[in-house]
């Protein structure tokens, strides 16, 4: 069984609505997952937000429960940790370096067979020796800033836009964004 926890910032909106959307996914393919959601900034018990609730009784999936602050032991109990942006993914790593490897954003993850993650490594690459440039008062070279900035131009955008005091269409627009990316990132071979 493979534990999933998948966060956002107050674990009110995405990270809830990806937490209930893999939980029926598994349950419809057969995938053997155990699947939480937290929030770096979540206030425990908070509930599920109003028209994220909407939208996943729409969709016939069932709510998660309250809100949970992000805490070590949910970092620690997790296989794999899938954040709705970049800067959630810092954040992790951040507080908890040890969680490094195991850290992806989900869209990230949902690519991780794709051609563009090559990008990604180069430009993780070159981000690294840019940090260690800075540290010895070095520039960055002129190469290393040109193929970082064509790398940028050709990523797509890693983050999940965060619906929160939205309309209900920017809700299910955020719900089917990570619908997408849950069924890139968790395809059972036998039914696909």
């Amino acid at each position: 069984m493979q534990r999933i926890l998948l966060v956002c910032t107050g674990n009110t909106c995405r990270s809830p609505m990806a937490e209930a959307m893999l939980r029926a996914q598994a349950a419809r393919d057969g995938l053997p997952l155990e699947v939480r959601s937290a929030g770096v900034a979540a206030a425990s018990g908070m509930p599920i937000s109003s028209h994220a609730a909407k939208t996943l009784r729409q969709r016939n999936v069932a709510l998660p429960g309250h809100a949970t602050p992000l805490t070590g032991s949910e970092v620690a109990w997790a296989d794999v940790i899938l954040t709705m942006t970049g800067s959630h993914k810092r954040a992790i790593v951040e507080r908890y370096p040890d969680a490094l490897s195991k850290t992806h954003t989900l869209m990230e993850f949902s690519y991780r067979d794709h051609p563009v993650m090559e990008d990604i490594a180069e430009a993780e690459r070159i981000y690294t020796e840019w940090q260690m440039q800075h540290v010895l008062g070095k520039p960055l070279s002129d190469a290393d800033r040109a193929k970082l900035q064509e790398l940028e131009r050709r990523l797509p955008s890693f983050d999940i836009a965060d619906p929160f005091g939205g309309p209900l269409e920017a809700y299910e627009a955020c719900a089917e964004e990570i619908r997408e990316a849950l069924e890139r990132a968790f395809r059972n071979p036998e039914n696909h």
